[in-house]
C-alpha cells in the first residue's frame, strides 16, 4: 500500500497523532513519518518548552508556519503529526494533505499523560486552562478535517484510516 498524497493527523495534545502516524507510516510502502514539533525542535535545536519560554508562542508560531510552508512544497506520501494548535494557525492545512481529526475526550487524554508528558507541553500547565483551550480547538479540527476519527483504540482508529484512505 502507498499514499498518494500526505495523511495529516491532527487533535489536541496527547490524542495520539504521533503512535498512530508512526505506525501508518511503517505499514505503508515508500512513506515517512514527520512530527511538525519535532521538526520545529530540530531546527531550532531545542525544545518546544525552551522556545515558548524564551521567545513565546507568536515565535513558536512563525516556526511552525515555516515548517507547514516546507511541508507543502516538498514533502509527498507522508504521514504527518501536527502540534495541537497549528489547525488554529494554519486553517489552509488541508493544502498539504488529507487531513484527519484524531478525536479524544478531555478526561481521557488527561488519563493518558504521563507527569513528564504534561511537563513537556507548555500549554497544558493549568489543566483548566487546557481545557477551555481543548473546547475552542475541537471546533476547529472538526471543521477542517476531511474525516473525523474517535480515537478510542489504537487498533480501530488505524483500521478506520486505512478504511477511509487506502
Amino acid at each position: 500500500m502507498t499514499l498518494n498524497k500526505n495523511l495529516i493527523l491532527t487533535g489536541f495534545m496527547g490524542s495520539g497523532k504521533s503512535t498512530i502516524g508512526r505506525i501508518i507510516a511503517k505499514e505503508l510502502d515508500n512513506s515517512y513519518f514527520l512530527d511538525t514539533d519535532s521538526l520545529i525542535e530540530h531546527y531550532e535545536n531545542r525544545e518546544i518548552s525552551a522556545i515558548f519560554e524564551k521567545d513565546g508562542e507568536e515565535y513558536f508560531r512563525q516556526a511552525e508556519r515555516k515548517v507547514f510552508e516546507w511541508i507543502k512544497q516538498h514533502v509527498k506520501n507522508s504521514v504527518i503529526s501536527t502540534g495541537g494548535g497549528l489547525p488554529m494557525f494554519i486553517p489552509e492545512i488541508n493544502e498539504a494533505g488529507i487531513v484527519v481529526y484524531l478525536k479524544v475526550n478531555f478526561d481521557d487524554i488527561v488519563s493518558r499523560l504521563t507527569d513528564e508528558e504534561i511537563a513537556k507541553r507548555p500549554l497544558f500547565q493549568d489543566i483548566n486552562k487546557a481545557k477551555e483551550l481543548f473546547m475552542k480547538r475541537d471546533e476547529v479540527y472538526s471543521k477542517l478535517a476531511n474525516y473525523v476519527i474517535k480515537n478510542k483504540d489504537i487498533k480501530t482508529t488505524i483500521s478506520k484510516i486505512k478504511n477511509i484512505y487506502l
